[in-house]
């Protein structure tokens, strides 16, 4: 009993960093359950369950705050999908050690550039509102589809940080929209796990734990997403993909805290600067030639 509360309240704290920044929820509750002794397929494959209903949760939510973009959901989903598909039947075979140093330098150094961009520019305002081209969306979903379901996490860390890096969409709907899709690539996910594994290891109980957790946390994640000011909100999703990925990178503990410290400090800049500027705009002077309500 008191392992299902244990993954129920991950389940719940996952779901909430998950649905309000874009990522974290399949990496969190895999870690947790490969340190319970699970197999890694197991371990992912029990997280891509819990997660078709979290998804579907947390998708219907953010739709309702107006997060999500349905264009860019199908576009990389549907390549997601296929892409999580492929890396189960993988996962089912292989392993996929060697390349988790690789790819979480990459990481580190979109949550570097995201950071650091959303910190002192703020939200880049020459390219929002353009429209993400297929041929961009496409590969990034297969590929990020792929490592989700071989690493047990992944569709966020990858997505997240490639589509604010952009710079066309705001914080908000990239990580609605990314969190909307995850739908699709939990589901072919799971077929696969299903389809290569059957339902050996997998704790039917422990998945209910899971989704309760989430099913709880992706409402309240949905709307926080929605008030948090997008510069913020930038520094704050760069922030969790550095310290994530930098764990792999840095044996030194004490080079580990002070990237937390350096995060803290980015996040107190952000806000910061994000009152200054509502200052700011609030102080601007009327036009008192426009008539009220135009």
């Amino acid at each position: 009993m008191r392992t299902l509360i244990l993954l129920a309240l991950a389940g719940l704290g996952a779901q909430l960093v998950d649905g309000s920044l874009g990522m974290a929820y399949g990496v969190t509750s895999t870690t947790l359950l490969l340190a319970l002794g699970t197999s890694p397929a197991a371990a992912s494959a029990t997280v891509h369950l819990a997660e078709i209903g979290t998804t579907l949760m947390s998708g219907a939510a953010h739709w309702r705050f107006g997060n999500v973009d349905w264009k860019v959901v199908t576009r990389i989903g549907v390549p997601g999908a296929v892409g999580a598909f492929l890396g189960a039947t993988v996962l089912s075979r292989l392993s996929t050690g060697a390349a988790k140093p690789v790819m979480s330098l990459i990481l580190l150094g979109l949550g570097v550039y995201v950071m650091a961009r959303f910190t002192f520019r703020g939200l880049p305002k020459d390219r929002l509102g353009k429209p993400l081209r297929r041929r961009f969306l496409a590969p990034l979903g297969l590929l990020a589809g792929f490592l989700d379901a071989t690493g047990g996490g992944g569709w966020g860390p990858v997505g997240t940080p490639a589509l604010l890096a952009g710079g066309r969409m705001e914080p908000r709907k990239v990580i609605g929209s990314i969190d909307t899709s995850e739908f699709l690539v939990a589901v072919a996910a799971s077929l696969g796990f299903l389809f290569s594994l059957g339902s050996q290891g997998i704790d039917v109980v422990w998945v209910a734990a899971f989704l309760l957790g989430g099913l709880v946390a992706a409402p309240i994640a949905a709307w926080l997403v929605r008030l948090l000011p997008p510069r913020v909100l930038g520094s704050a999703v760069g922030g969790v993909i550095v310290v994530t990925n930098a764990r792999t990178l840095l044996p030194n503990d004490v080079l580990y805290v002070a990237l937390y410290g350096l995060w803290a400090a980015a996040l107190a800049y952000s806000v910061r600067a994000h009152l200054k500027e509502r200052k700011a705009a609030g102080a601007e002077p009327v036009d008192e030639r426009q008539p009220v309500g135009t």
